[in-house]
């Protein structure tokens, strides 16, 4: 006969309680997802920090900052509704636009078209930046400083964007869920010790160091293609190469 497996605290779990803890996971899985990379993680971290600042003034009796995080705290509700107002309104409208279980990838004929671009660009000595976002999201630099697109990827409108003479040709391009999201972004830059890098380079390795981004640099004085990922830089890549290497890490 068989043992009688244990209960914990007499616990007994049924497919009811398999269910709403499966249900939970998941709603706390798509909301890590969410606001992974965003300034909504900062914030919330710093929510972190207050909560356990105030068990520890709990448990040392620091009656007067428990009693002030404790009025803080009892209006989390409010003040998460004002922080995050726009966040909560972009991650419903992305919940309720795409699948659970579906990541949006590059497609193939995606990468064929920001290749063939770059290696044009690159023979006409026209500069150009494009960032690949990958899990960590960009949403929060696109809304600052960019110029929403939310277009198809192709050749033909990658160079019209970084034209020179075009009004949308300074700054970076972000690619997003395998569309062309923003134009004109600006992004951060590294600071290159030693290292003789223009302006485009150095936001490339920014952009990078910061994030889980692919960034694309076209170089308009050397006709030259530089792939940057985790803060380095691959430089002289031809058509062959960067296909390669887009494939491989996307």
């Amino acid at each position: 006969m068989l043992p009688e497996l244990p209960h914990i605290g007499h616990f007994i779990a049924n497919w009811r309680d398999a269910l709403d803890i499966a249900i939970v996971s998941l709603l706390l899985y798509q909301v890590f997802q969410l606001v992974r990379g965003s300034r909504a993680l900062a914030v919330l971290s710093g929510l972190g920090i207050l909560a356990g600042l105030y068990i520890l003034a709990k448990q040392l009796g620091l009656y007067t900052l428990s009693w002030l995080l404790q009025y803080i705290f009892g209006s989390i509700f409010i003040l998460i509704v004002v922080i995050f107002q726009s966040d909560i309104r972009q991650a419903l409208g992305e919940m309720g636009a795409r699948s659970f279980f579906r990541r949006k990838a590059l497609q193939q004929t995606g990468v064929e078209d920001i290749v063939q671009a770059c290696v044009e660009m690159a023979r006409l000595r026209v500069g150009a930046l494009i960032v690949i976002e990958r899990s960590m999201r960009l949403g929060d630099m696109i809304k600052r400083e960019g110029v929403r697109l939310d277009a198809l990827i192709s050749r033909q409108l990658l160079m019209n964007i970084f034209y020179p003479k075009a009004p949308l040709h300074d700054g970076a391009v972000i690619i997003s869920a395998g569309r062309l999201a923003a134009a004109a972004c600006i992004l951060p830059l590294a600071v290159a010790k030693g290292q003789n890098f223009g302006t485009r380079h150095r936001a490339a390795l920014g952009i990078t160091q910061e994030s889980d981004a692919v960034a694309i640099a076209v170089s308009e004085e050397r006709g030259e293609i530089s792939v940057a990922m985790k803060g380095e830089l691959v430089r002289s890549l031809d058509a062959a190469r960067l296909r390669q290497v887009l494939n491989e890490i996307l």
